[in-house]
């Protein structure tokens, strides 16, 4: 389903029914026979006292009986469907808008990740949207059998005795405006709670995420500190949240209980004046009840709204992020790569004060290996980074076989670059679904095909449970040599065209580096490969290498050109294998 997200929030909120609308109706009508059979007893209850009993008709009295139990017993079962149904909504329309969230953050650029964390992204993916479970379900089938109940409560009233009708219409409007006035103050402090929330949940993720730096440090102490200060913000804002709650509930509570006083004495004096009888007052003190609990539901009702609406707006604000990297109207498809790439007055910046990259010019030849060294800080990553489109280019353009990146379909482009990232990531399955993720419909046999050809297979071999082996959160299982090659081997059974290496052999001994280097040459054979690397050994046999720093490209040759010039490459090798 396609959401506008720039319509107003009831309207959105409004929009995630349509694909429930029939259970939506059931759920309604359910609720409507449920005001109806609550409406029905007063009046059923009136004519039992002031017809059947005072004449003696007692076999139609029973019958009365007997109806009423069967009134309840239906709406028993009208209950239970809008109590089980109607959750049951609820959670649809939450696991709707969750799986829409996660879809927008799919689509995200590095951009936005680079700016978020990790922690608040994931209270708005979990946290904020749970109350909206209530909030679909309770918003319309309150308001509903609320308008109902008031309505028809009202109304019979105001047949039975005028005076007390109007003694209604003059202490209902004092409630809604009391409702008004308290829903924008919690509203605000429930959208404080739920901030406070996602700080928690990010301090939580990075405390738990660096657990093992935590210790190594001995900064326990300092850790707790910081997670109580932020748990501090979060019950200063739940009580404030509470505050709010509390002064609404209870002054609602304070004009019902008047309104109830009220009818007894104002009848109690029409009585007096024989201008009313004792059923009468019986019956207007049953739809009294009747009346308080749709007030009561309206009371529950805002609070469910401001909790809920709360997530939503929170919801709302993050799927109006416009994706920066999209695909424009009519891309292309690439296929048949060769993987020429060039890189034609590119400049780049994170941000409009730091600038990364300035009219760089750059060739890669197809099926040849270039590889970016230099200081740290000096673009090697962006560069990569930029050719699947992982940042948009300010100037410049970048091409592959001709086809600017950006005339691409993202997904076609990325599916024929393969990467291995500097900093290795495996997910919490078993090393068979973090090697197949290089292509999900591979076969077994592929699998450890990949797994062989990046030097992993024997190790893997050696575990208990061999490929289905859970590797724990992040690979901790694994060593960081076993790490880089699980994630070596999602590439080779991706198999692309063009290959991007960042420092793929950092985290391997000198003796797996030098299995895992034949493998990747064996790669790299008739495929455009960009490697970065601080280790010079690595990338000796590369057909070019393109020295950068903070200046931009300082020099590009081959191994023997560069040492020959005695220039930057040449000082970075020396002091990598000259002996002190």
């Amino acid at each position: 389903m396609k959401t506008d997200f720039n319509r107003p929030q009831a309207a959105i909120f409004a929009s995630y029914y349509r694909p429930h609308l029939a259970l939506f109706a059931a759920d309604m009508l359910c609720a409507l026979l449920t005001a109806a059979v609550d409406l029905a007893f007063p009046m059923m209850t009136k004519y039992t006292i002031d017809r059947l009993l005072p004449q003696g008709l007692y076999p139609l009295f029973f019958a009365m009986i007997g109806l009423m139990l069967l009134l309840y017993v239906l709406r028993t079962g009208f209950s239970y469907f809008v109590t089980y149904w109607g959750h049951t909504l609820g959670a649809y329309i939450e696991a709707d808008m969750r799986q829409d969230l996660f879809n927008h953050l799919q689509r995200l650029s590095f951009s936005f990740y680079d700016n978020h964390r990790t922690g608040q992204i994931m209270s708005r993916v979990t946290n904020d949207l749970w109350e909206v479970t209530e909030l679909a379900h309770h918003g319309p089938e309150d308001l509903f059998i609320s308008l109902i109940t008031l309505l028809g409560s009202f109304v019979l009233i105001l047949f039975i005795r005028w005076e007390i009708a109007l003694a209604l219409l003059i202490l209902v409007p004092l409630l809604l405006l009391h409702t008004l006035r308290s829903r924008a103050r919690m509203m605000h402090a429930s959208k404080r709670v739920k901030e406070r929330t996602g700080e928690i949940n990010a301090s939580l993720e990075s405390s738990i995420s660096g657990v093992r730096v935590a210790k190594a440090f001995t900064n326990e102490s300092y850790e707790a500190a910081q997670f109580q200060k932020g748990n501090q913000g979060f019950k200063t804002a739940k009580k404030t949240y509470y505050r709010s709650m509390a002064n609404f509930h209870c002054r609602l509570e304070f004009i019902i209980h008047v309104l109830t006083v009220m009818v007894i004495g104002l009848g109690g004096f029409l009585i007096m004046g024989h201008k009313m009888n004792l059923s009468e007052l019986i019956t207007c003190n049953l739809f009294i009840n009747a009346f308080l609990q749709p007030i009561r539901r309206l009371a529950n009702f805002v609070e469910q709204y401001t909790t809920g609406m709360a997530g939503f707006g929170r919801f709302v604000e993050l799927m109006r992020i416009g994706e920066d990297i999209t695909d424009k109207p009519g891309a292309q498809e690439l296929t048949h790569v060769r993987g020429d790439i060039a890189y034609e007055d590119v400049s780049f910046s994170y941000n409009q004060d730091v600038q990364v990259l300035e009219h760089l010019n750059l060739r890669i030849s197809s099926g040849t290996t270039l590889a970016l060294v230099g200081p740290s800080g000096g673009g090697k990553t962006t560069i990569c980074h930029l050719l699947p489109r992982f940042y948009e280019i300010r100037e410049g353009r970048i091409t592959i076989d001709g086809w600017d990146i950006r005339d691409l379909s993202l997904k076609s482009l990325r599916s024929h670059i393969g990467i291995v990232q500097q900093e290795v990531f495996l997910f919490a399955g078993s090393i068979k679904e973090n090697i197949r993720y290089g292509r999900i419909g591979a076969t077994e046999e592929e699998i450890i095909q990949a797994a062989k050809q990046a030097e992993i297979h024997e190790d893997i071999m050696k575990l208990p449970q061999g490929y289905d082996t859970l590797v724990g959160e992040r690979g901790i299982k694994l060593s960081g040599g076993q790490k880089q090659r699980v994630s070596i081997a999602r590439v080779f059974l991706k198999n692309p065209p063009v290959l991007i290496l960042d420092e793929a052999t950092s985290a391997l001994d000198s003796a797996t580096e030098l299995k895992i280097q034949r493998a990747l040459e064996a790669l790299a054979q008739g495929r455009t490969t960009l490697i970065i690397a601080h280790r010079l050994s690595t990338i000796r046999k590369a057909d070019s290498i393109v020295v950068i720093d903070d200046d931009g490209i300082r020099q590009q040759g081959s191994h023997a050109e560069l040492l020959a010039q005695e220039g930057l490459y040449a000082t970075l090798y020396a002091a990598q294998f000259t002996a002190p």
